[in-house]
């Protein structure tokens, strides 16, 4: 066999349905829409979720909770995670971007004091954890708030 053989197999593509295309077509006239109707009308039917006119499983439920619209999310990185980079340097949020440590900066990154930090870099984060900057200047690095 060879690629110009290939066929699909029997029933797996269905042709679409041409509507509208005359009488012969055997979906002429009101072209598969049945007889008036809001159905049959353009930009016609029932919105997802309609239960005719009866009150929408959505509305029945409870609401609980609060979404709040001004929440930050930042992006986390421990501070065991900060080995990989080399004794004395400076690390960014681009830095942990390229290390892969993190994949999106959010609304910012958060050091957070998890493990244990064995060199001594001076790291530049939106936030920090109280743990994390005593950890960090502890192994005799710096920290900058953005």
């Amino acid at each position: 066999m060879k690629l110009h053989e290939l066929k699909y197999t029997e029933g797996a593509r269905k042709a679409r349905k041409r509507v509208g295309r005359g009488t012969s077509s055997g979906t002429g006239k009101t072209s598969s829409r049945g007889q008036k109707g809001q159905g049959a009308r353009s930009g016609g039917g029932k919105k997802p979720g309609f239960e005719g006119g009866q009150t929408p499983l959505f509305m029945r439920l409870p609401k609980r909770g609060f979404t709040n619209f001004n929440r930050l999310e930042y992006a986390i990185v421990n501070l065991e995670q900060l080995n990989k980079f080399e004794d004395g340097s400076t690390v960014s949020p681009t830095d942990l971007k390229e290390a892969g440590l993190i994949k999106k900066e959010l609304d910012g990154v958060k050091i957070l004091g998890n493990g244990k930090l064995e060199k001594a870099i001076t790291v530049k984060a939106h936030k920090f954890s109280k743990s994390a900057v005593a950890a960090i200047e502890a192994a005799g690095g710096k920290t900058e708030v953005i």
